[in-house]
């Protein structure tokens, strides 16, 4: 009923940059906080942003200054700028969203998850 699609991994050096995208589609009344994830080898999966329905933002300390997440209502999509990249940064990353759709309880829904790798 609800698809989160991603792009926008890939490799990159350090101290480069990267947009990663996540399009909400399906049948949706209206779609609360989205948020982005990210899980590294051999490490549980952390939050790195979150931004509400309201424009506020949360970001984890090891991202803050150097990643931006922003969203288009509109297009029903999340963005996550991510600058000044560190091989630290390496992980697969999931987009998330609360979102109210019909003929459904579910709440939380997450996207397929892409690589991005920092070579050092």
């Amino acid at each position: 009923q609800v698809q989160l699609v991603q792009s926008g991994g890939g490799l990159v050096q350090a101290g480069d940059s990267l947009k990663l995208s996540c399009a909400a589609s399906g049948s949706i009344f209206s779609i609360y906080d989205m948020g982005w994830y990210r899980q590294a080898p051999g490490k549980q999966r952390e939050l790195v942003a979150v931004i509400s329905s309201s424009f506020n933002t949360n970001y984890a300390d090891s991202v803050k200054g150097r990643f931006t997440i922003s969203r288009d209502n509109a297009k029903n999509t999340v963005y996550l700028q991510m600058n000044s990249l560190k091989p630290e940064d390496t992980a697969v990353y999931y987009c998330n969203a609360e979102v109210v759709a019909p003929l459904t309880t579910q709440r939380k829904w997450w996207g397929q998850g892409t690589l991005v790798t920092v070579s050092s």
